[in-house]
C-alpha cells in the first residue's frame, strides 16, 4: 500500500465515522429540563417555552420521540428554583 493510498483509506474513514457513530444513537432518548423563573401562568413565558421547543422541533428533536422535555415553573420565587434544579438534576427517570 502506497502512502497516498493509505492518507485516502484514512481519510475516508475519519468521515465515515461521525456518520456511524450518529446512526447508533439515533435511537437514544435524550432529556432536556427547562426551568423558568416565571410564573407557569404567565403568557410571555408560556410564548418562551413554545418558541424554544418550535425551534428543538425545526431542528429534528421531537418531544416523547427522540428528547423528552420537562419544564419547571419556578414562579420568581428563588427556594423554589433551587429546588427545581436539584430535582432535574438528581432525576434519571424522567
Amino acid at each position: 500500500m502506497t502512502r497516498r493510498q493509505f492518507i485516502t483509506l484514512l481519510g475516508g474513514a475519519a468521515t465515515a465515522w461521525p456518520l456511524a457513530a450518529r446512526a447508533q444513537q439515533a435511537d437514544r432518548m435524550r432529556r432536556l429540563g427547562i426551568l423558568m423563573a416565571g410564573a407557569e401562568s404567565d403568557p410571555k413565558y408560556q410564548a418562551d417555552v413554545a418558541v424554544f421547543r418550535e425551534g428543538l422541533q425545526k431542528l429534528g428533536w421531537v418531544d416523547g420521540q427522540n428528547i423528552r422535555t420537562q419544564v419547571r415553573w419556578a414562579g420568581f420565587d428563588a427556594e423554589t428554583m433551587r429546588r427545581y434544579a436539584k430535582e432535574l438534576i438528581a432525576s434519571s427517570n424522567w
